[in-house]
């Protein structure tokens, strides 16, 4: 004979018509019964960092519950790449697969809803969703990732993730040698050129205004063909996200393939900051070697927390939160 549970997964029964008691949560999205709201650890975003947690403290026998808004930053980009095994998937294709092997475990739960509050309390932290609802746990993991903010021109949110990139490690060797921008200034589009130009040597910057490099590092751009262009920029000429060509504010334009851009960024997630936890000056959360924030019993893991801006990265990250976590409370609870 079938639980209850088993039998209503099974059959697909219509959740939303029943009369269920109150610490039963439903997630329809999922179809999958939580019987209970206090758990081991609540992690907060299930992409790949959180994911990889959800699985070192679900093999660990932890009560763990995901949530996740189902809005990662990647979400537009085409393939993942430099990731041992998944070379070449795309995003959406790792995610799916990391989840339904971390859904195995019995003690993962799961529940598709955002974050929007934390509170801590004398045993642990509670947890609210857009939708009113409030989940208990004795530790807290931020999965969060981070937020960029992009340059208020035309076509470059469309682009990012596409042929607007942050990253030559993650998509260089796609578009490498061809005809390649960097959109930046001063210090940082230097060390950015002179990076960049291992991929391609149609490169150009775009300074979008007076550029601000020293004698040196013009001559040093030059020496390597590396162009520069100061006019302004307004736009860029897109073809669902890939670029075109890049228009200026005197409505001439210059061809391109690629473009890269290191835009800065805030963190995807207020929470951790409501609940106290510092920091860095860079703006990622300040952690310690076992990836514990500033507040006692919160972690943070993957792009929150690390400047190592790839899905291994977050993987790896999350699996270390993950066991060191896990560990910590066997040994507390002995």
């Amino acid at each position: 004979m079938f639980s209850r549970r088993t039998f209503l997964q099974k059959s697909g029964f219509a959740f939303a018509a029943m009369a269920l008691p109150v610490n039963i949560h439903v997630d329809l999205k999922n179809n999958t019964m939580k019987k209970n709201s206090v758990f081991d650890v609540i992690i907060i975003g299930g992409s790949y960092s959180g994911l990889a947690a959800a699985m070192a403290l679900g093999r660990a026998l932890k009560n763990v519950l995901v949530i996740d808004s189902g809005l990662p930053c990647n979400r537009q980009t085409p393939h993942s790449h430099n990731f041992l095994t998944q070379d070449g998937r795309t995003p959406k294709e790792i995610a799916a697969i990391a989840k339904q092997q971390v859904a195995v475990y019995d003690t993962v739960s799961f529940v598709a809803g955002k974050a929007v509050s934390g509170e801590k309390k004398a045993n642990g932290f509670s947890i609210q969703t857009e939708s009113g609802e409030i989940w208990q746990a004795s530790q807290l993991i931020f999965a969060t990732g981070i937020r960029d903010v992009l340059p208020a021109i035309k076509g470059i949110a469309e682009s990012w993730g596409i042929s607007v990139l942050h990253c030559p490690y993650c998509h260089g060797y796609e578009v490498r040698n061809r005809k390649t921008g960097i959109i930046g200034n001063g210090e940082v589009a230097f060390e950015q050129a002179k990076l960049i130009a291992n991929w391609t040597k149609e490169l150009t910057v775009f300074t979008n205004g007076a550029a601000t490099f020293t004698g040196i590092q013009r001559d040093k751009l030059a020496q390597h063909g590396i162009s520069i262009e100061e006019k302004e920029l307004v736009a860029l000429e897109h073809t669902n996200g890939q670029v075109r060509n890049v228009v200026f504010a005197d409505h001439s334009k210059k061809a391109v393939d690629v473009l890269y851009i290191r835009s800065p960024f805030e963190q995807h997630c207020g929470i951790p900051e409501m609940l106290g936890c510092e920091l860095t000056e860079e703006g990622y959360l300040k952690t310690d070697a076992s990836q514990e924030t500033t507040v006692s019993g919160i972690y943070a893991c993957g792009d929150n927390a690390s400047r190592m801006r790839t899905v291994a990265n977050a993987v790896a990250t999350g699996t270390a939160v993950g066991m060191g976590l896990s560990r910590k409370m066997i040994m507390e609870q002995f």
